[in-house]
């Protein structure tokens, strides 16, 4: 059966890559979808989507970004609209999977309307930034990356093979039949390496008792990763015993997972059992990286490329005001786990980061800020237990 392959680009400075790209999917009997990006110059091939319509999907006017000639604006305008845009059109079913190319502008406002799109919808993007970190365009989704070789500039004898090769990459990705398993409902699990035998027998439970269970290391894109499958609807409920990352979001860690963290299953009412786990430490590299306001702070050499600094009573209350703040989102039932000896294997009594004052600012801010109507559970043992 035909698909449809979504081809979103500027198509007033790369009129004839594109082209070409749809000539190599035709060939292979699937259709395409032509969305127009560009601002500046009339399209050189005639989009099925026009560039007034990616625009006005931003909020903005098209004669208005022209006008202004700046690129930076138009790229950031055109990437917002794009992005509201594409979900839309692969809701109704206009396209199976999307493809694009282009340099850093043209990579910057393709991958942010892929980044919207769910998991398993099939995304290329032939870039020239590819061979380089592209954390930044890809975050947490399935997004596949093809170095472009050389500038996406025309068509050549390097260009040509390239973009063919990509063109069968999205046909064949679209193809694919992904085989049914015998799928069980799927739960996901947050967890730090001084939370693991907490998050190990709690997976053993739940895997005798049907479940299939995804564990997520909070190490920044752990977390973004996790938050995005609970968003996506694939997860039916959250353990998420590991909130380390969000001391890292507020002491200025390595280990972020930005500012909505938490905030998935709470505005999806997926069911979630929450603690705070690893909140004693924030994450840094090996010891010379830690910043030098940090210095006097006590510190524990997890590893010679991670540094762990204890957080202090004052950054654990403000860390439990804003984790009650978020719980307290929920749309359906969440539960808040207190361990009372302690909230890291490393926090116990008589090891490093002990320091009972600071755990008892982050439990009475939780406490005291959350829901009256969800559930807080005293829990008087250890993590490893």
């Amino acid at each position: 059966m035909a698909k449809v392959i979504a081809l979103l680009g500027a198509l007033d400075t790369k009129g004839a890559e594109y082209g070409f790209v749809k000539q190599c999917i035709e060939a292979r009997g699937h259709k395409t979808l032509l969305i127009d990006v560009g601002v500046l110059e009339p399209p050189a091939v005639r989009p099925d989507i026009p560039r007034e319509e990616v625009a006005k999907a931003a909020g903005a006017h098209l004669s208005a970004l022209a006008g202004k000639k700046d690129r930076g604006e138009a790229v950031a305008a055109m990437g917002r609209g794009a992005a509201a845009l594409l979900p839309r059109l692969y809701a109704e079913g206009k396209f199976d999977g999307v493809m694009a190319l282009g340099g850093s502008g043209g990579t910057s406002v393709a991958c942010a309307a892929m980044r919207a799109l769910p998991l398993g919808v099939p995304k290329v993007m032939v870039s020239t930034v590819a061979g380089s970190d592209v954390s930044g365009y890809v975050g947490v989704k399935d997004i596949v990356m093809i170095p472009s070789i050389v500038d996406v500039a025309g068509i050549n004898r390097v260009s040509r093979e390239v973009f063919a090769r990509a063109a069968g990459a999205i046909c064949g990705m679209v193809e694919t039949q992904v085989p049914k398993g015998k799928d069980k409902p799927l739960l996901a699990a947050s967890m730090f390496g001084n939370t693991t035998p907490c998050v190990s027998a709690a997976k053993a439970i739940l895997e005798n008792a049907g479940y299939e269970v995804l564990v997520f290391h909070c190490t920044g894109a752990g977390g973004r990763t996790m938050e995005s499958l609970i968003e996506a609807g694939l997860v039916a409920g959250v353990l998420d015993v590991t909130t380390t990352e969000w001391a890292d979001e507020v002491v200025g860690g390595v280990f972020t997972a930005g500012p909505t963290r938490l905030e998935a299953a709470a505005r999806k009412g997926v069911p979630a059992i929450v603690a705070p786990g690893c909140l004693d430490m924030v994450n840094f590299g090996a010891p010379e990286t830690v910043p030098a306001q940090f210095r006097g702070r006590t510190f524990y050499r997890h590893n010679p490329n991670v540094t762990l600094m204890r957080t202090t009573a004052e950054e654990c209350r403000r860390i439990g005001e804003i984790i009650a703040g978020k719980l307290n989102l929920s749309t359906g039932p969440v539960t808040v786990l207190v361990p009372l000896k302690g909230v890291s294997m490393i926090d116990l009594e008589g090891q490093p980061f002990h320091l009972p004052e600071a755990n008892q600012a982050l439990f009475e801010a939780l406490k005291k800020n959350l829901r009256k109507d969800i559930p807080v559970i005293e829990m008087n043992n250890q993590p490893s237990e």
